[in-house]
């Protein structure tokens, strides 16, 4: 049972040092902007802080809730770098991903709920020019899943 991660080593990245970088900076830019005295009345200073809002929690949704996967023959193992827990591969019932976004975020859906709820999403190691196409892992957790089910 040797345990090998699935996930992308740039997942620390994403996860907690992007939005702790992205976030303030541009909610500091957006709030100068909207608060700065401007000559011309039609500025749309509203743009910038519903940009910074929305942004915010697009990077939340896909960035903040990544988790780190790793898995052997028999379990997923899932860690949001303070915990990790182990879920048996007989509890995915499903694996969908996001082809569209850069990161390629992959999700694994549970049939119970786990201690980080019921989809677990992970960014998978990088794959260069690879744009566009599903990632092998994908098929690997749906054949594992379906081998144990």
């Amino acid at each position: 049972m040797i345990k090998r991660t699935i996930s992308s080593s740039q997942t620390v990245l994403m996860k907690i040092i992007f939005p702790m970088v992205w976030i303030p900076l541009f909610g500091i830019g957006a709030l100068m902007v909207f608060f700065s005295p401007s000559s011309d009345p039609q500025f749309p200073k509203f743009y910038f802080l519903f940009m910074w809002i929305a942004g915010s929690v697009f990077i939340y949704r896909l960035c903040v809730r990544l988790k780190k996967v790793s898995l052997d023959n028999r379990f997923l193992y899932i860690s949001n770098y303070i915990r990790e827990i182990a879920v048996p591969l007989t509890e995915i019932y499903d694996v969908t991903e996001n082809v569209w976004i850069n990161i390629h975020p992959v999700t694994i859906h549970l049939k119970v709920s786990s201690e980080f709820g019921d989809k677990i999403r992970f960014m998978p190691k990088t794959r260069f020019f690879a744009w566009f196409s599903s990632h092998p892992i994908v098929n690997e957790l749906k054949e594992l899943a379906n081998l144990r089910n």
